[in-house]
């Protein structure tokens, strides 16, 4: 069995979602370094099987099925267990939720388990082909060896389908049971949204009585917790309280020191961005709500720890914190938002008066929830009577009604002339038909509905407004030069001398992380308060980490994140091992730079697809299923991506027979310059020009292709020279020769020659041959030898030849002259005789 499968085995006995996590990534994390090794047993197994080995395998698949048919028994009575407590629990939504996260967990151990058992089904089946039929009556009998493993596995077979079934229906029922659960919790939150309370006994001085008896009843609970930690925990009381104060300084400091310019804001700045605005109203409101949340949790995490509480004391004191939290979220928000007295702060244009009123009004409606869930608690905590809890919901949500038709009749703007303006009349038509329903709701008796309204009137809308800030703020970020012209851009560029490219970069990145944090941060608070739980969170959080199904493909995002790390881990691997053996063992070796620079590239490709295999294996992706990817993808090559697969592999000829390596001269059709770089699609050449020109690999390979330096820089030059045709060519040829072998640049052997080429229309044509140790010098040896031969032939006297032409004038009427007669006048006269006719003009 598999690593990842016996370490989900082992898992399925575990029963803790936590545990399960772990053990998953560290069977991902295991598979990926222990990829290679199980390659090499893999290729090592068919070379060592043996009969031995045969019933060694045979033992071990006994035991493997052994283990798993355990693991599917004991979670099949755990799909029992869960399913008998649905009754049980069926009037409590936190309970039922509990079961159907237990039920889901099963179901997705359950596949797991079934995904083993086919894969070894899979295996059966290829050995039991590779076997073959029983030997027909009459043909020669087979090996007893061979007759031994058939039935074998014919017979795990038979163990493994029977598992399966097993498996499958087990699974089938925990998610019917699953569904049950989930139609149960609709229909108590149907039950509870419509259920009508008769107020005709829930309004009365019965009503008043029963609310005194509680606040007496409370106050003997209080006073009892008190007399116990005076006798028994005052130490701990303190010390209790003296480190959560210590943390809440810790944190307070801290954050002062670093977010202090963004949690407040500067009332001398006259001039405010929007972007400024934004940020300072999103950071205000989530990092004191974060300090407050945190210092209250904090004193009940060290009350619970030192066991100052009492059960009762503590559900209350936890409610009392998540009030007060949410109280403080509340008017954080108002104050950063309308800003009543720092009018350049102010993301909503309203009056300063009318900013104090809405502030008041915002605060008043949050304080009416937080008392309802407060006093909710502590009617469940102290059993309160039912008339009593529908009494303090009532009083909560008319307050919160009447508190929301009072914020649609404030004027909150002011027109041109100063004159107040109300609302837009959308949104006061809402906030209107928003208060009406919440107080008909109470009045008619729905009062589970119209706690459910003003509690989202409250809260979901503080959280939807602070997501909104923090998306703005992200999309103000990452506008061009914003982020730039910050405090903290500002910051960066003079602390890492930073260019206006790179912080545009980072503050995209910084708006999509800001994005990021926000939806994460935002969308559970919000399903939250809708009604759903923790557990169902967790759960949809599970299921995305561990498996999201796709038809018949399926991954998971922990296994995703996990193959992106080994592939990074991967390819730093190997950008680090081709450094060590460009740097440590071909440079003592002295390897030519080509010969190293194509063993670095294929060194280099073959880590990253190395990398990329593991990394894809390791994220739970089949490699055989890319194969139909792989097939449809051939179709595309064929027709469109020919060129690039001609490229490619193109490529992958020149590394490896190397024409020419990086550093070669080499001429190429027109192009003519020095390899700088050799990739799988192009080669990179820049021309003594210093232009850079990307040749495709294919024409490289399909046409023919000039190096100068293929094996040595050797070279031969060859530099032409004209004299006049009365100069003497021995002489000439003396001299070139004389010029040539005193260069010395210019090799020994082979020697200089001179050749007298031949005889031009005005000249005697002479070619100066000569080898260079370094072609790459013919430039400056060129240059050399022609400044040596005009130096040598004006000591010499020796004119250099241009050309020449007799013009012949005939008077009219004259004989015309005889062709013999003139090249005789001409000879006579020193003129160069030349085979052209003569021209009359």
């Amino acid at each position: 069995m598999p690593l990842p499968d016996l370490l989900a085995a082992a898992n399925h006995g575990a029963g803790s979602e936590r545990i399960a996590f772990v053990k998953i990534s560290l069977s991902r994390l295991s598979s990926g370094f222990l990829w290679l090794a199980l390659l090499f047993c893999l290729l090592a197994a068919p070379f060592s099987a043996s009969a031995e080995d045969a019933s060694n395998r045979n033992g071990n698949s006994s035991t493997v099925l052994a283990a798993q048919q355990a693991v599917i028994n004991d979670l099949v009575q755990k799909a029992a267990g869960f399913e008998g407590q649905v009754d049980e629990d069926s009037h409590s939504d936190s309970k039922l939720t509990d079961l159907r996260l237990g039920l889901q967990q099963v179901a997705s151990d359950l596949q797991s388990a079934i995904t083993a058992l086919n894969t070894r089904l899979t295996e059966i089946d290829g050995r039991l082909k590779q076997l073959g039929s029983p030997p027909a009556p009459g043909a020669p009998a087979e090996s007893p060896d061979v007759t031994s493993q058939r039935n074998n596995l014919t017979k795990e077979k038979d163990q493994v389908n029977a598992l399966i079934s097993k498996a499958d229906e087990a699974q089938a029922k925990a998610n019917q049971t699953a569904d049950r659960i989930s139609e149960i919790r609709r229909d108590l939150f149907a039950r509870a949204m419509s259920r009508q309370y008769n107020l005709d006994y829930s309004l009365n001085l019965q009503t008043v009585k029963e609310f005194r008896q509680e606040l007496g009843k409370l106050g003997q609970s209080v006073g009892a917790w008190a007399v116990f930690v005076i006798q028994n925990k005052v130490l701990s009381a303190l010390a209790a309280t003296a480190l959560a104060f210590a943390v809440a300084l810790i944190f307070l400091i801290g954050g002062r020191r670093v977010f202090g310019h963004l949690i407040e804001p500067n009332p001398m700045r006259t001039e405010v961005s929007y972007l400024a605005r934004l940020s300072v109203a999103f950071w205000s409101t989530l990092l004191p709500t974060l300090a407050v949340t945190l210092f209250l949790f904090t004193i009940l995490y060290f009350y619970s720890y030192f066991n100052v509480f009492q059960p009762d004391i503590e559900e209350m004191a936890i409610a009392l914190c998540s009030a007060f939290s949410t109280l403080f979220f509340v008017y954080r928000l108002s104050r950063a938002v309308l800003s009543p007295d720092l009018p350049q702060w102010r993301l909503l244009g309203v009056e300063p008066h009318a900013g104090h009123v809405l502030i008041r009004l915002a605060n008043g409606m949050a304080f009416a929830v937080a008392a309802d869930f407060v006093l909710g608690r502590f009617n469940q905590i102290l059993h309160s009577p039912l008339s009593l809890t529908v009494a303090k919901s009532f009083v909560a949500t008319m307050a919160v009604g009447v508190l929301v038709i009072f914020v649609g009749l404030v004027k909150p703007f002011s027109d041109a002339e100063g004159r107040p303006r109300r609302w837009p009349a959308a949104f006061r038509t809402f906030l209107f038909l928003l208060g009406a329903v919440t107080l008909a709701a109470a009045l008619l008796g729905y009062i589970g509905f119209a706690r459910f309204l003003a509690q989202q009137t409250v809260i979901t809308s503080a959280i939807l407004i602070t997501m909104y800030i923090g998306l703005l703020s992200a999309r103000a970020v990452s506008q061009e030069d914003a982020f730039s012209n910050t405090t903290i851009g500002q910051r960066l560029r003079e602390k890492y001398h930073l260019d206006d490219a790179t912080l545009d970069q980072m503050a995209l990145a910084i708006g999509v992380l800001i994005n990021l944090l926000t939806l994460l941060w935002g969308i559970p608070l919000i399903l939250l308060q809708w009604g759903f739980h923790w557990a169902d969170i967790r759960g949809w959080g599970y299921r995305l980490a561990s498996e999201i199904r796709i038809g018949s493909f399926s991954f998971s995002l922990t296994g995703i994140a996990t193959g992106i790390l080994i592939f990074v881990i991967g390819y730093f691997i190997s950008r680090w091992f081709q450094n060590w053996i460009d740097g440590t063992v071909m440079s003592r070796r002295r390897v030519d730079s080509g010969v190293r620079d194509s063993i670095r590239t294929a060194i280099g490709y073959a880590g990253v697809a190395i990398a990329a295999l593991i990394g894809i294996s390791v994220a739970g992706i089949n490699l055989s299923s890319l194969a139909l990817v792989a097939g449809a993808l051939s179709l595309g090559i064929g027709f469109g991506l020919q060129n690039i697969v001609s490229n490619f592999v193109s490529g992958l000829i020149l590394l490896a027979e190397r024409p020419f390596k990086v550093g070669d001269w080499i001429v190429s059709g027109s192009t003519s310059g020095i390899v700088k770089k050799i990739s799988v699609r192009a080669t990179e050449i820049e021309t003594f020009q210093r232009q850079s020109v990307i040749l495709p690999n294919s024409e490289l390979i399909n046409s023919a292709v000039g190096n100068w330096t293929h094996r040595n820089r050797l070279g031969r030059l060859e530099i032409p020279v004209g004299v006049g045709q009365r100069s003497d060519a021995r002489r000439i040829h003396e001299i070139l020769l004389n010029i040539a072998k005193g260069h010395p640049m210019v090799l020994k052997n082979p020697e200089p020659f001179v050749l007298f080429s031949g005889f031009g229309d005005f000249t005697l044509n002479f070619e100066i041959r000569i080898y260079l140790g370094d072609v790459m010098n013919q430039g400056t040896v060129q240059n050399d030898i022609r400044f040596a031969i005009l130096d040598a032939f004006a000591a010499e006297g020796i004119e250099m030849p241009f050309p020449q032409r007799d013009i012949w004038i005939r008077s009219a009427g004259a004989a015309p002259a005889r062709e013999e007669d003139v090249l005789k006048t001409a000879v006579a006269n020193g003129a160069p005789v030349t085979p052209k006719p003569v021209e009359a003009v």
